[in-house]
């Protein structure tokens, strides 16, 4: 999906324009993620850019376009760009060592915070 959305649109109400542009973008991912995933692939991946023009956008995480839309509609812009591309993703495994090391850390934040109070 590469397309520039516009926010103001004569004789619809801003905020409904607003609804119909982010349901199309989850709608968009939902389809692509029902697709078949190719031989080798864990899951689908999105290569995502946001900007207020084409030329202007930058790579952006996907769970982060949300966030980015309601901050160019704070804003006051009058549009903006996304592109979507769908790629296959590959699972990678923590080290053994991290997932130990994020638990203890995990577990001595909880504890200090208990004491402070």
């Amino acid at each position: 999906m590469r397309k520039t959305f516009q926010l103001h649109v004569e004789g619809k109400n801003p905020d409904r324009v607003l609804e119909a542009v982010k349901h199309d973008i989850r709608k968009y991912i939902k389809r692509e993620r029902r697709r078949d995933i190719p031989e080798g692939a864990d899951f689908w991946d999105f290569d995502c850019q946001f900007g207020a023009t084409k030329e202007a956008a930058t790579v952006v995480h996907l769970s982060a376009l949300t966030g980015l839309i309601n901050g160019v509609v704070a804003e006051g812009g009058k549009q903006f760009y996304v592109e979507i591309l769908a790629k296959p993703g590959k699972r990678t495994a923590r080290p053994a060592g991290a997932r130990d090391e994020d638990a203890a850390n995990d577990s001595m934040g909880a504890e200090d915070n208990d004491s402070e109070d």
